[in-house]
Protein backbone atom coordinates (compact mmCIF):
# COMPACT_ATOMS: atom_id res chain seq x y z
CA UNK A 1 0.00 0.00 0.00
CA UNK A 2 1.29 3.40 -0.89
CA UNK A 3 2.27 5.75 2.17
CA UNK A 4 0.47 8.45 3.12
CA UNK A 5 2.25 11.94 1.89
CA UNK A 6 2.94 13.79 5.13
CA UNK A 7 0.38 17.44 5.07
CA UNK A 8 0.98 20.68 6.37
CA UNK A 9 -1.87 20.20 9.28
CA UNK A 10 0.43 17.68 10.48
CA UNK A 11 3.56 20.05 9.99
CA UNK A 12 1.56 22.63 11.87
CA UNK A 13 0.43 20.17 14.31
CA UNK A 14 4.21 19.45 15.21
CA UNK A 15 5.31 23.00 15.39
CA UNK A 16 2.65 23.98 17.52
CA UNK A 17 1.42 26.70 15.00
CA UNK A 18 -1.72 27.51 12.63
CA UNK A 19 -2.19 25.66 9.02
CA UNK A 20 -1.86 29.27 8.10
CA UNK A 21 1.17 30.42 10.03
CA UNK A 22 2.63 27.26 8.80
CA UNK A 23 2.06 28.03 5.32
CA UNK A 24 3.40 31.25 5.44
CA UNK A 25 6.68 30.00 7.05
CA UNK A 26 6.84 27.37 4.78
CA UNK A 27 6.23 29.67 1.33
CA UNK A 28 8.18 32.26 2.38
CA UNK A 29 4.87 35.07 1.91
CA UNK A 30 3.95 36.62 4.46
CA UNK A 31 5.19 37.95 8.06
CA UNK A 32 6.54 35.00 10.56
CA UNK A 33 9.00 35.82 13.01
CA UNK A 34 12.61 33.88 12.57
CA UNK A 35 11.54 31.92 15.72
CA UNK A 36 8.69 30.46 13.66
CA UNK A 37 9.63 30.04 10.68
CA UNK A 38 12.76 27.46 12.26
CA UNK A 39 10.17 25.83 14.09
CA UNK A 40 8.24 25.22 11.11
CA UNK A 41 10.76 23.86 9.43
CA UNK A 42 11.83 21.69 12.05
CA UNK A 43 9.02 19.97 12.24
CA UNK A 44 8.64 19.82 8.55
CA UNK A 45 12.06 17.97 8.02
CA UNK A 46 11.69 16.03 10.41
CA UNK A 47 8.07 14.55 9.10
CA UNK A 48 9.76 14.07 5.77
CA UNK A 49 7.40 16.62 4.72
CA UNK A 50 8.20 18.62 1.25
CA UNK A 51 5.75 21.18 -0.39
CA UNK A 52 3.47 19.89 -3.57
CA UNK A 53 1.89 22.92 -4.76
CA UNK A 54 1.26 21.24 -8.65
CA UNK A 55 -0.36 18.55 -6.30
CA UNK A 56 -2.75 20.89 -4.69
CA UNK A 57 -4.36 22.46 -8.33
CA UNK A 58 -4.42 18.65 -9.79
CA UNK A 59 -7.72 16.47 -9.61
CA UNK A 60 -7.08 13.11 -8.51
CA UNK A 61 -3.61 13.97 -7.43
CA UNK A 62 -2.36 13.15 -11.15
CA UNK A 63 0.29 15.75 -12.48
CA UNK A 64 0.11 13.81 -15.87
CA UNK A 65 3.89 14.70 -16.13
CA UNK A 66 6.78 11.94 -16.53
CA UNK A 67 9.66 12.80 -15.48
CA UNK A 68 13.18 11.80 -17.17
CA UNK A 69 16.38 12.43 -15.28
CA UNK A 70 19.89 12.00 -17.43
CA UNK A 71 23.05 12.69 -16.50
CA UNK A 72 24.81 14.63 -19.49
CA UNK A 73 22.23 16.00 -22.19
CA UNK A 74 25.18 16.45 -24.73
CA UNK A 75 25.21 12.58 -25.31
CA UNK A 76 24.09 11.58 -28.86
CA UNK A 77 22.20 8.53 -27.42
CA UNK A 78 20.75 10.36 -24.60
CA UNK A 79 19.36 12.90 -26.92
CA UNK A 80 18.05 10.22 -29.40
CA UNK A 81 16.74 8.19 -26.62
CA UNK A 82 14.63 11.08 -24.94
CA UNK A 83 13.61 12.43 -28.10
CA UNK A 84 11.71 8.90 -28.39
CA UNK A 85 10.63 9.16 -25.57
CA UNK A 86 8.96 12.25 -25.83
CA UNK A 87 6.50 11.27 -29.21
CA UNK A 88 5.87 8.19 -26.92
CA UNK A 89 4.36 10.27 -23.53
CA UNK A 90 2.15 12.48 -26.11
CA UNK A 91 0.23 9.24 -26.73
CA UNK A 92 -0.70 8.70 -23.26
CA UNK A 93 -1.72 12.81 -23.92
CA UNK A 94 0.85 13.66 -20.66
CA UNK A 95 4.07 16.00 -20.63
CA UNK A 96 7.78 15.65 -19.90
CA UNK A 97 10.02 16.82 -18.04
CA UNK A 98 13.31 17.03 -18.76
CA UNK A 99 16.27 16.72 -15.52
CA UNK A 100 20.00 17.11 -16.24
CA UNK A 101 22.12 15.89 -13.75
CA UNK A 102 25.79 16.60 -14.16
CA UNK A 103 27.72 14.20 -12.74
CA UNK A 104 27.32 10.60 -11.14
CA UNK A 105 24.09 10.61 -8.68
CA UNK A 106 24.78 9.74 -5.35
CA UNK A 107 23.67 9.91 -1.87
CA UNK A 108 23.94 13.93 -1.82
CA UNK A 109 22.12 14.11 -4.89
CA UNK A 110 19.57 12.08 -4.31
CA UNK A 111 18.28 14.27 -1.24
CA UNK A 112 18.41 16.91 -3.59
CA UNK A 113 16.58 15.50 -6.10
CA UNK A 114 13.93 14.73 -3.68
CA UNK A 115 13.32 18.42 -2.82
CA UNK A 116 13.47 18.89 -6.23
CA UNK A 117 11.47 16.43 -7.76
CA UNK A 118 8.53 15.87 -5.47
CA UNK A 119 5.34 15.81 -6.64
CA UNK A 120 6.43 17.25 -10.36
CA UNK A 121 5.83 13.74 -11.58
CA UNK A 122 3.85 10.72 -11.95
CA UNK A 123 6.38 8.60 -13.07
CA UNK A 124 10.17 8.81 -13.72
CA UNK A 125 12.36 7.34 -15.91
CA UNK A 126 16.10 7.58 -15.71
CA UNK A 127 17.99 7.25 -18.75
CA UNK A 128 22.13 5.56 -18.96
CA UNK A 129 22.14 6.69 -14.88
CA UNK A 130 25.59 7.25 -13.43
CA UNK A 131 24.19 6.26 -10.15
CA UNK A 132 25.93 4.86 -6.98
CA UNK A 133 24.61 1.90 -4.92
CA UNK A 134 23.33 4.01 -2.36
CA UNK A 135 21.21 6.07 -5.05
CA UNK A 136 19.98 3.33 -6.43
CA UNK A 137 19.13 1.55 -2.55
CA UNK A 138 16.97 5.09 -2.16
CA UNK A 139 15.20 4.78 -5.15
CA UNK A 140 14.30 0.66 -4.52
CA UNK A 141 12.70 1.89 -1.56
CA UNK A 142 10.52 4.61 -2.99
CA UNK A 143 7.02 3.93 -3.10
CA UNK A 144 6.84 5.94 -6.86
CA UNK A 145 6.94 4.38 -10.23
CA UNK A 146 10.36 4.57 -11.01
CA UNK A 147 11.53 2.75 -14.43
CA UNK A 148 15.62 2.41 -15.49
CA UNK A 149 16.70 2.79 -19.08
CA UNK A 150 19.62 0.39 -20.26
CA UNK A 151 21.59 -0.22 -16.57
CA UNK A 152 22.54 -3.97 -16.54
CA UNK A 153 25.39 -3.05 -13.43
CA UNK A 154 23.82 -5.22 -11.05
CA UNK A 155 20.44 -6.53 -9.93
CA UNK A 156 17.60 -4.28 -9.26
CA UNK A 157 14.30 -4.59 -8.17
CA UNK A 158 13.20 -1.68 -10.34
CA UNK A 159 11.95 -2.15 -13.58
CA UNK A 160 14.81 -2.26 -16.54
CA UNK A 161 14.46 -1.56 -20.07
CA UNK A 162 17.15 -2.58 -21.84
CA UNK A 163 19.07 -3.46 -24.86
CA UNK A 164 21.05 -6.29 -25.65
CA UNK A 165 24.99 -6.32 -25.15
CA UNK A 166 26.39 -9.50 -24.87
CA UNK A 167 25.03 -11.30 -27.55
CA UNK A 168 25.82 -8.47 -29.93
CA UNK A 169 29.30 -8.13 -28.90
CA UNK A 170 29.62 -11.80 -28.88
CA UNK A 171 28.81 -11.86 -32.78
CA UNK A 172 30.66 -9.02 -33.63
CA UNK A 173 33.71 -10.14 -32.40
CA UNK A 174 32.98 -13.79 -34.31
CA UNK A 175 32.35 -11.86 -37.21
CA UNK A 176 36.29 -10.13 -37.22
CA UNK A 177 37.26 -13.79 -36.05
CA UNK A 178 35.27 -15.54 -39.09
CA UNK A 179 37.13 -12.45 -41.61
CA UNK A 180 40.61 -14.09 -40.35
CA UNK A 181 41.27 -11.84 -37.43
CA UNK A 182 42.87 -13.15 -34.50
CA UNK A 183 44.92 -9.89 -32.98
CA UNK A 184 41.17 -8.36 -31.94
CA UNK A 185 41.41 -5.60 -29.11
CA UNK A 186 38.88 -3.99 -27.12
CA UNK A 187 38.21 -0.03 -25.66
CA UNK A 188 36.08 0.02 -22.98
CA UNK A 189 33.56 2.57 -21.40
CA UNK A 190 32.85 3.71 -17.58
CA UNK A 191 31.03 0.63 -15.62
CA UNK A 192 28.65 2.83 -14.27
CA UNK A 193 25.93 1.37 -16.48
CA UNK A 194 27.31 -2.09 -16.19
CA UNK A 195 27.11 -1.95 -20.43
CA UNK A 196 30.10 -1.59 -21.05
CA UNK A 197 30.93 -4.70 -18.92
CA UNK A 198 28.70 -6.81 -21.22
CA UNK A 199 30.04 -5.53 -23.83
CA UNK A 200 33.67 -6.76 -23.29
CA UNK A 201 31.86 -10.46 -21.70
CA UNK A 202 30.76 -10.39 -25.17
CA UNK A 203 34.28 -9.91 -26.39
CA UNK A 204 36.29 -12.14 -24.37
CA UNK A 205 33.43 -15.36 -24.91
CA UNK A 206 34.09 -15.23 -28.92
CA UNK A 207 37.51 -15.22 -28.68
CA UNK A 208 36.99 -18.03 -26.36
CA UNK A 209 34.63 -19.56 -28.60
CA UNK A 210 37.19 -19.56 -31.11
CA UNK A 211 40.19 -20.97 -28.75
CA UNK A 212 41.78 -17.31 -28.72
CA UNK A 213 43.61 -15.88 -25.74
CA UNK A 214 43.33 -12.20 -25.17
CA UNK A 215 46.27 -10.63 -24.56
CA UNK A 216 45.49 -8.17 -21.53
CA UNK A 217 47.16 -5.35 -23.48
CA UNK A 218 44.62 -5.44 -26.16
CA UNK A 219 42.10 -4.33 -23.48
CA UNK A 220 42.35 -0.54 -22.89
CA UNK A 221 40.07 1.97 -20.66
CA UNK A 222 37.99 4.08 -22.56
CA UNK A 223 35.48 7.14 -21.09
CA UNK A 224 33.19 7.18 -24.44
CA UNK A 225 34.55 10.01 -25.88
CA UNK A 226 36.49 10.30 -29.37
CA UNK A 227 39.20 11.64 -27.49
CA UNK A 228 39.76 8.65 -24.89
CA UNK A 229 39.18 6.47 -28.24
CA UNK A 230 41.74 8.22 -30.14
CA UNK A 231 44.10 7.95 -26.97
CA UNK A 232 43.56 4.07 -25.95
CA UNK A 233 43.94 3.59 -29.93
CA UNK A 234 47.14 5.30 -30.31
CA UNK A 235 48.41 2.83 -27.19
CA UNK A 236 46.86 0.04 -29.10
CA UNK A 237 48.50 0.71 -32.09
CA UNK A 238 51.92 1.53 -30.57
CA UNK A 239 51.87 -2.46 -29.61
CA UNK A 240 54.12 -4.84 -31.63
CA UNK A 241 52.69 -6.37 -32.94
CA UNK A 242 49.61 -4.63 -33.14
CA UNK A 243 45.93 -5.48 -33.39
CA UNK A 244 44.38 -6.14 -36.76
CA UNK A 245 41.07 -4.92 -35.45
CA UNK A 246 39.53 -2.98 -32.56
CA UNK A 247 36.01 -3.62 -31.13
CA UNK A 248 35.32 -0.48 -29.37
CA UNK A 249 32.35 -0.18 -26.76
CA UNK A 250 30.58 2.74 -28.20
CA UNK A 251 30.88 4.65 -31.72
CA UNK A 252 32.80 8.08 -30.44
CA UNK A 253 35.68 5.48 -28.99
CA UNK A 254 35.63 3.82 -32.25
CA UNK A 255 35.95 7.53 -34.31
CA UNK A 256 38.49 8.45 -32.08
CA UNK A 257 39.99 5.55 -33.24
CA UNK A 258 39.93 5.89 -36.65
CA UNK A 259 41.95 9.58 -36.32
CA UNK A 260 44.44 7.60 -34.42
CA UNK A 261 45.17 4.79 -37.31
CA UNK A 262 44.89 7.80 -39.95
CA UNK A 263 47.77 9.75 -37.91
CA UNK A 264 49.95 7.02 -38.11
CA UNK A 265 49.22 6.56 -41.65
CA UNK A 266 47.02 3.23 -41.09
CA UNK A 267 43.98 2.94 -43.75
CA UNK A 268 40.85 1.19 -42.61
CA UNK A 269 39.76 -1.59 -42.93
CA UNK A 270 43.06 -2.61 -45.27
CA UNK A 271 45.99 -2.31 -42.26
CA UNK A 272 42.79 -2.06 -39.24
CA UNK A 273 39.16 -3.16 -38.66
CA UNK A 274 37.20 -0.89 -36.96
CA UNK A 275 33.80 -1.90 -35.30
CA UNK A 276 31.81 0.19 -32.79
CA UNK A 277 28.48 0.33 -30.97
CA UNK A 278 25.36 2.96 -30.76
CA UNK A 279 24.77 3.63 -34.88
CA UNK A 280 25.24 7.64 -34.12
CA UNK A 281 24.64 9.66 -37.06
CA UNK A 282 28.62 10.47 -37.49
CA UNK A 283 29.41 6.86 -38.02
CA UNK A 284 27.58 6.78 -41.19
CA UNK A 285 29.38 9.98 -42.56
CA UNK A 286 32.79 9.18 -41.55
CA UNK A 287 34.91 7.96 -44.33
CA UNK A 288 35.36 5.21 -44.75
CA UNK A 289 31.47 4.65 -42.57
CA UNK A 290 32.10 2.95 -39.93
CA UNK A 291 30.47 -1.22 -39.22
CA UNK A 292 28.85 -0.56 -35.80
CA UNK A 293 25.47 -2.27 -33.65
CA UNK A 294 22.71 -0.04 -32.30
CA UNK A 295 19.80 -0.78 -29.92
CA UNK A 296 16.04 -0.47 -31.06
CA UNK A 297 15.58 3.15 -29.16
CA UNK A 298 12.12 3.93 -30.91
CA UNK A 299 11.08 0.56 -29.51
CA UNK A 300 12.77 0.70 -25.84
CA UNK A 301 10.62 4.00 -25.65
CA UNK A 302 7.67 2.71 -26.33
CA UNK A 303 7.83 -0.15 -23.91
CA UNK A 304 9.25 1.98 -21.36
CA UNK A 305 6.64 3.99 -21.38
CA UNK A 306 3.71 1.57 -21.15
CA UNK A 307 5.62 -0.39 -18.54
CA UNK A 308 5.92 3.45 -16.58
CA UNK A 309 2.20 3.87 -17.26
CA UNK A 310 1.07 0.24 -16.14
CA UNK A 311 2.61 1.16 -12.98
CA UNK A 312 1.42 4.61 -12.57
CA UNK A 313 -2.26 3.41 -13.22
CA UNK A 314 -2.21 0.39 -11.48
CA UNK A 315 -2.56 -1.76 -14.40
CA UNK A 316 -1.48 -5.86 -14.40
CA UNK A 317 0.52 -7.20 -16.16
CA UNK A 318 3.82 -5.58 -15.08
CA UNK A 319 7.06 -7.04 -16.92
CA UNK A 320 10.35 -6.96 -14.16
CA UNK A 321 13.08 -6.65 -17.19
CA UNK A 322 12.54 -6.29 -21.32
CA UNK A 323 15.51 -7.09 -23.23
CA UNK A 324 15.82 -5.56 -26.68
CA UNK A 325 17.42 -7.47 -29.51
CA UNK A 326 20.36 -5.22 -30.91
CA UNK A 327 21.41 -4.96 -34.84
CA UNK A 328 24.95 -5.11 -36.77
CA UNK A 329 25.29 -2.14 -39.60
CA UNK A 330 27.75 -3.62 -41.73
CA UNK A 331 29.42 -0.36 -43.50
CA UNK A 332 32.95 0.12 -44.49
CA UNK A 333 35.25 -0.07 -41.96
CA UNK A 334 35.84 -4.19 -41.69
CA UNK A 335 37.50 -6.05 -44.05
CA UNK A 336 39.49 -10.12 -43.83
CA UNK A 337 42.69 -9.84 -41.90
CA UNK A 338 46.15 -8.98 -44.23
CA UNK A 339 44.42 -6.00 -45.80
CA UNK A 340 42.01 -7.96 -48.93
CA UNK A 341 38.74 -4.79 -48.31
CA UNK A 342 36.25 -5.86 -49.92
CA UNK A 343 33.25 -3.55 -51.17
CA UNK A 344 30.00 -4.12 -48.85
CA UNK A 345 26.75 -2.38 -49.51
CA UNK A 346 25.25 -1.34 -46.04
CA UNK A 347 23.36 -3.63 -44.77
CA UNK A 348 21.38 -4.51 -40.75
CA UNK A 349 21.03 -7.94 -39.23
CA UNK A 350 19.96 -8.84 -35.94
CA UNK A 351 22.81 -9.57 -33.49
Amino acid sequence: MKKQSVTLVQVAAKAGVSVMTASRAMSGEGYVSEETREKVHAAARELGYAPNALARVMKGGRTNVIGVVVNDLSSVVVNAFVSALTEEVRKFEMDLFIYNSIGQLDEATQRRHNQLLHGLWDGLIYVLPRMTDEYLTALEKSDSPILLVNFCRRETTLPVIQGDNFNAARDAVAGLIAQGHQRIAFIKGTHWTGQSAERERGYRQAMADAGLAVDEQWVEQGTYGEQSGQEAGERLLALSPRPTAVFSANDEMALGCMNAARALGLSVPEDLSLIGFDDVPASSIVRPQLTTLRHPLNLMAQAAVQELMRRILGQPGKRQRVEFPAEMVVRESTAPAGGAATTTKRRARKA
